[in-house]
């Protein structure tokens, strides 16, 4: 049955004419496939074709039909081609404590579903109830057969319950908490995505703090070979002393960067050991450096309409509608007629022995219905309250929906800025190695203008951290466009427990890492 969601009473009893428990069975029987309130309809996708005007892409995106959703990776990191990587992520999905728990929530909101299913069958109680008792000494009524005033009465029963839901809301009820349950499994999955993204993100950091350092230390090491030069010519009378003093206050300047990177090198480490459950004095095993990010895939774009399917957070919010659609239901079926079955059969004796014998057995049925007539509009306004939810659950759902397609949007607009970013970075980085190659020799030959050596040896520093800081955004944004579509978790196996953890190996090295371009196909 469908019931129209504006109505304020969807069903009206009828009038009973049988008496009694005939007519109990009757409507249970003639209602038990009925539930009132609306139905729930899975909300349509959105009409939009593509994610940006035009349907613009970016570099190291394609496209992929909707009859291909296993395209979408079941452990996307893998696509960056790094096993520490892909390592530390599973070892994090095993043991972050934040997943843990959104794993605990997930099995109480299950619990609580078939707490709620249990109430539609009948209940079932046994009990026994011994008692001593004494009638005043001049009454003559007294149930014991040696005429005692003091006695002893035994009884046992066993009561069998039941509730028969004829109007649908235990129903609605057990709708509503497996939707609630639903909704748990997929904020579940979005604090997973969210994990893997945020371990994916602090390896990309650390491997371009690690590059801005080698970065630093190599024009520390090149600066001091020009003030060797400055030096030599100083002492050759060739130059005066003040600019041999510039360049070496241009080298302190250049070393207060490293304590900063440094610190935040530190912080990086402390961050995945975090993520992935540990103490920062266990630290993490697997360092990170660009050169452990090459041969990524292109990344799939799957359809707008595929899209609602796909992320977790847009899935837990049609549950939240689903559940909020249920207790419409249930607020209807509050205000009409409930019904109750009772059974009881046990017996009493006054002796413990003649409990079960055939004159001291009794039994009873009964059968109760109970309907609200006054209470000054509380459970009308309790429909109304259900009904004023479900509109705020669609308007959440609706809202959802503009910020998962707007992240996909933003991330796809970073991503062609980020294509642009790069060459230039490259392009000015190549171009200030070149000047600075030649100002080498200008100052080997005795040709030097101290102004352009400072300018020179900043605008390089600047350009490869600049280079360095293009290449990290590319793989933070790479990584954004993954999570933004949903990550792939429809096809991924939870990840088998690591056997023992072994105890990292830290390292103080800083590798000079080659920052290459992400290795992806052209669009």
């Amino acid at each position: 049955m469908k019931f129209d969601r504006k109505s304020r009473l969807a069903v009206r009893p009828p009038t009973p004419r049988a008496p009694g428990l005939l007519w109990v069975a009757a409507a249970a029987l003639a209602l038990g496939g009925c539930a009132v309130g609306p139905d729930f309809e899975t909300p349509a996708a959105p009409a939009t074709p593509d994610y940006l005007p035009g349907g613009a892409l970016a570099p190291g995106v394609r496209r992929i039909s909707a009859a291909a959703p296993a395209a979408s990776p079941e452990s996307w990191w893998r696509q960056f081609g790094s096993a520490k990587l892909a390592a530390l992520i599973e070892e994090a999905l095993v043991h972050n404590p934040d997943l843990q728990a959104a794993s605990a929530a997930v099995r109480v909101a299950q619990a609580n579903a078939a707490v709620q299913s249990a109430s539609l069958f009948p209940s079932l109680t046994a009990g026994f109830a011994p008692t001593r008792q004494g009638n005043p000494k001049n009454t003559l009524d007294t149930p014991a057969a040696s005429g005692s005033n003091v006695y002893s009465v035994h009884t046992a029963q066993v009561t069998v319950a039941y509730a028969p839901d004829v109007f649908g809301g235990v129903r609605r009820s057990i709708e509503s908490a497996e939707a609630l349950a639903e909704n748990r499994v997929f904020q579940q999955r979005g604090v997973e995505l969210t994990l893997a993204a945020n371990v994916a993100l602090a390896a990309v950091q650390e491997a371009s703090l690690r590059a801005q350092i080698a970065v630093t230390r190599r024009m520390i090491h090149l600066q001091g070979d020009l003030l060797g030069v400055l030096q030599r010519q100083l002492r050759a009378g060739q130059i005066a002393e003040p600019d041999v003093l510039a360049q070496e206050t241009a080298i302190a300047q250049a070393r207060l960067l490293l304590p900063p990177l440094e610190r935040q090198l530190d912080q990086q480490r402390n961050l995945l050991a975090a993520l992935t459950g540990r103490f920062p004095s266990e630290g993490v095993a697997h360092t990170f450096d660009f050169s452990a990010f090459r041969g990524a895939r292109p990344v799939p774009l799957v359809a707008p309409a595929d899209l609602v399917r796909q992320r977790p957070d847009i899935r837990a919010a049609e549950a939240n509608l689903r559940a909020a659609n249920a207790d419409v239901g249930v607020a209807i079926a509050n205000r009409l007629p409930s019904i109750t079955l009772t059974a009881q059969a046990g017996s009493s004796a006054a002796a413990l022995g003649s409990l079960f014998t055939p004159g001291a057995a009794m039994w009873s049925l009964a059968g109760g219905v109970l309907q609200p007539i006054f209470d000054a509009g509380a459970l009308k306004n309790r429909q109304i309250a259900a009904e004023a939810a479900f509109e705020q659950s669609s308007a959440q759902y609706r809202a959802t929906l503009l910020v998962a397609f707007q992240n996909v949007a933003d991330v796809l607009r970073a991503l062609q800025a980020d294509a642009r970013s790069i060459a230039a970075a490259q392009a000015a980085e190549d171009s200030a190695a070149r000047n600075i190659a030649l100002i080498r020799k200008q100052i080997e030959l005795g040709q030097m203008s101290l102004p352009i050596l400072l300018a020179a040896q900043q605008a390089y520093l600047q350009t490869s951290l600049a280079r360095v800081q293009a290449q990290a955004s590319r793989y933070a944004n790479t990584i954004a466009l993954m999570q933004a579509l949903g990550g792939g978790w429809w096809n991924r196996t939870a990840p088998a427990p690591p056997p023992t953890r072994a105890a990292p190996t830290m390292t103080t090295t800083e590798k000079d890492s080659h920052v290459g371009l992400l290795d992806v196909e052209p669009t």
